[in-house]
């Protein structure tokens, strides 16, 4: 019987060597790649690794490279509405790259955190991407880490680390550009909680797109919760104030709902009388409104992917560092 013929066993890098008359060290520059290897005894191993069959263990040919050919994802908000999507595009990413990933789920504690960033260490994964729940900067891991780490949605604190973030600035300006382009002057802006980055960003995006067109915010920002009862308060005093408001940008789409629901209740035509805005565009609350909701899609898991991309470059030895913003992209539906 052959080595081919072994009908229960794999055929291993020690068959390779001699069916192909060289040793097992030989063998095994000749799969890798290694320069040491004459380019006639190469092909000699690679059409008997073929002859045979023969498929390299993944974690021993990464061992040879020094790679483990695992990644560690932490995040701190597993069950959050901006974590998933995240992990979702890195782990898409990652399986097309052949990596496995361990995924920790820190629930917002640090101590817990540092705990799951010993074990991934431990295992000597290649390296890490730390996923926030929100866009406000976050403690560094630290520069004495073995393994490079992404930080995605919610930055670094430290600008020697790479961070990737989705650019609500922009998108927010580019709101104010939409409804512009439909005829909208009279603009109000109603957004969650001040102490959010996210929140403050949008903010800053809506007046700056203003001012570009020589206009200013209807009543100053709304500042008040994520909430779709916030949303609806707010929009009833707002339309008591200015009853020539035409257009509303919302720091999220819940707020835009309960904005839609007092809308109807007083009669407002929409996208008639007044256009809407959400923001965030999660799918639940975009096409169960009435009318669909337009929002601004912040690409999370094309951000997670690119932490991935980011990730495998930092391995293979490029380096980056800073804050890297995504743009956002409108989703136009029947508010405006």
């Amino acid at each position: 019987m052959t080595i081919a013929d072994k009908p229960q066993n794999r055929p291993t890098l020690r068959d390779v060597a001699s069916l192909a008359g060289v040793s097992v060290a030989t063998a095994s520059k000749a799969l890798n790649g290694r320069d040491q290897v004459h380019p006639d005894t190469r092909a000699r191993v690679l059409v008997a690794a073929e002859k045979i069959s023969f498929t390299p263990n993944a974690l021993a040919r990464g061992l040879l490279a020094g790679q483990t050919g695992t990644v560690g994802l932490i995040t701190g908000d597993l069950d959050g509405r901006f974590s998933l999507p995240i992990l979702m595009g890195a782990e898409d990413a990652f399986g097309k790259g052949k990596m496995s990933v361990f995924l920790c789920d820190a629930r917002g504690d640090s101590i817990r955190e540092q705990y799951h960033l010993d074990a991934l260490l431990s295992r000597r994964v290649d390296g890490l991407i730390v996923v926030g729940s929100r866009t406000d900067p976050r403690p560094s891991l630290g520069r004495n880490l073995p393994v490079p780490v992404v930080y995605a949605y919610a930055p670094s604190t430290d600008d020697n680390d790479l961070s990737l973030v989705p650019d609500d600035v922009q998108g927010a300006k580019d709101c104010v550009d939409f409804l512009i382009s439909r005829g909208r002057r009279k603009i109000a802006h109603i957004t969650g909680q001040p102490d959010y980055a996210a929140a403050q960003d949008r903010a800053r995006g809506v007046d700056e797109g203003l001012s570009s067109h020589g206009l200013s915010l209807l009543g100053g920002a709304q500042f008040g919760s994520w909430t779709e009862q916030w949303g609806r308060t707010a929009t009833a005093r707002l339309i008591e104030q200015h009853p020539d408001v035409d257009g509303i940008l919302c720091g999220n789409d819940q707020i835009a709902r309960g904005a839609l629901d007092t809308l109807r209740e007083s009669g407002w035509d929409v996208p008639g009388r007044i256009s809407v805005m959400g923001y965030d565009n999660w799918e639940v609350f975009t096409t169960g409104a009435r009318p669909h909701l337009t929002s601004v899609d912040i690409n999370l898991e094309a951000l997670g992917a690119l932490a991935a991309r980011r990730l495998f470059e930092a391995i293979d030895g490029s380096s980056r560092s800073g804050i890297e913003s995504l743009p956002c992209r409108i989703v136009p539906r029947e508010t405006t």
